[in-house]
Parts: C-alpha cells; sequence; structure tokens
C-alpha cells in the first residue's frame, strides 16, 4: 500500500469488531515490509497487523530506518538525526493507520526486529500515551535517539535476544532490561540459542504474549 506517508502491507482482522488491537511491524536494517509480514497469518485474528516499510533504499537492496557507519577500528555507529527523524515518521504513520482504519488506540504493539525494535524502544519513551505495548526482538536500547532522557511510563515490553548474535551483542540487549526494571516498569526479558534472528520458540513466545493482551 502506497497512500499513507509510509509504504505498508496490511492484514485485516479476521475478527469482526468496532475497534481492533493494532499490531505494528517495523523491520531491520536492509530488509523491508515483506519480512516480519510472513509473522501476520498467526498473530491474532482479531488484529489489524501492518507491516511498515523504512523510507531509505540501500543500494544493495532492502531498507534502512537510518545509516549506520564503521570506523578503522570497526567500531559501529548509529545516526541519532536520522533515527530522531524516523522516530517522528513513524509517529505521524501511526496517526495516519489510526484515521484511516478502525484502531482500538488503548490496544496498541509496536513489534520491531533490531533496527525496529531500537526504533520501537525509543519511540515508546517519545509518545509513551500513543502506544501500550512493544515486542523488541534483537535489538538494544540507544539513549541518542531519545528527546529527552527516559522516564517512567506504563507501557509493557516483550525483550529478546539471540545468545549468540553476532550483530547486536547481547551486553547491549541486556541493558534494556535492565533500563526498564530501574525505572519500575513491566517488561519480561528472554535469551533463546540463536545468531541475529528469531528462534521458532522466540516467535511462539511472543505470539502468545501478544495473545494474552490482546
Amino acid at each position: 500500500m502506497t497512500d499513507l506517508s509510509l509504504e505498508y502491507l496490511i492484514r485485516e482482522p479476521k475478527v469482526a469488531s468496532k475497534k481492533a488491537p493494532l499490531i505494528l511491524l517495523i523491520h531491520g536494517y536492509g530488509s523491508n515490509m515483506d519480512d516480519l509480514f510472513s509473522f501476520a497469518p498467526e498473530l491474532p485474528e482479531q488484529a489489524l497487523v501492518v507491516s511498515v516499510q523504512a523510507p531509505t533504499p540501500l543500494p544493495f537492496g532492502g531498507n534502512a530506518w537510518y545509516s549506520i557507519t564503521f570506523d578503522a577500528d570497526e567500531n559501529k555507529f548509529s545516526d541519532p538525526v536520522e533515527g530522531k527523524a524516523s522516530v517522528q515518521k513513524l509517529r505521524i504513520f501511526l496517526d495516519e493507520i489510526i484515521e484511516k482504519y478502525p484502531v482500538d488506540t488503548n490496544n496498541i504493539f509496536f513489534t520491531g526486529f533490531s533496527q525496529g525494535a531500537i526504533l520501537s524502544y525509543a519511540f515508546s519513551f517519545t509518545f509513551p500515551e500513543k502506544i501500550q505495548h512493544v515486542v523488541a526482538l534483537s535489538g538494544h536500547f540507544n539513549h541518542d535517539f531519545l528527546i529527552q532522557p527516559p522516564t517512567k511510563n506504563n507501557i509493557d515490553y516483550f525483550v529478546s535476544h539471540g545468545t549468540v548474535d553476532q550483530v547486536i551483542p547481547i551486553g547491549w540487549a541486556k541493558k534494556g532490561p535492565e533500563l526498564l526494571n530501574s525505572l519500575g516498569i513491566k517488561n519480561i526479558y528472554k535469551e533463546y540459542p540463536v545468531g541475529h534472528g528469531v528462534h521458532p520458540n522466540n516467535f511462539y513466545d511472543f505470539k502468545n504474549w501478544i495473545a494474552k493482551r490482546i
């Protein structure tokens, strides 16, 4: 679909209702909206499922929410200006989805992988009044993407990571739940024997977590 500010795919609810919970799927660096949309057939039938595509095409294929650069020592840096801009783009897109479709604005899930998870964290602390749930898969919390320091919110989080992730070290991932716990924010953290990807057990765990909140 290309009628809104960002391109997207949609699976409408299979169970009729006046307003549906929204599950927004946000892919990672170098991927596209088709990637996480493969989860859609298995997600709760009551939900409106939307998979959104990052705005920046990459020269080798796929898309990105923000640039990643490396220095001579192979240290990795994320562009904070582009990251903050993408948080704002997701806000605009969410508002457009809510205006176009019958969304239950009291039951919105941001479900992100890698860059998508990092942005979901950032969005939840920038616009905590707009969403109620975050599923952060194989990502980490990036303070540089925030406009102001993180404070307590009423969002609940499912955070997961692969024990042998070669892209985002598991030590980085653990800092997210540590921050949430320090702020007294509800969360669950799980690890799986996988690299930078979603283990089958990871999928079923977060699927069930979402189902309990639909």
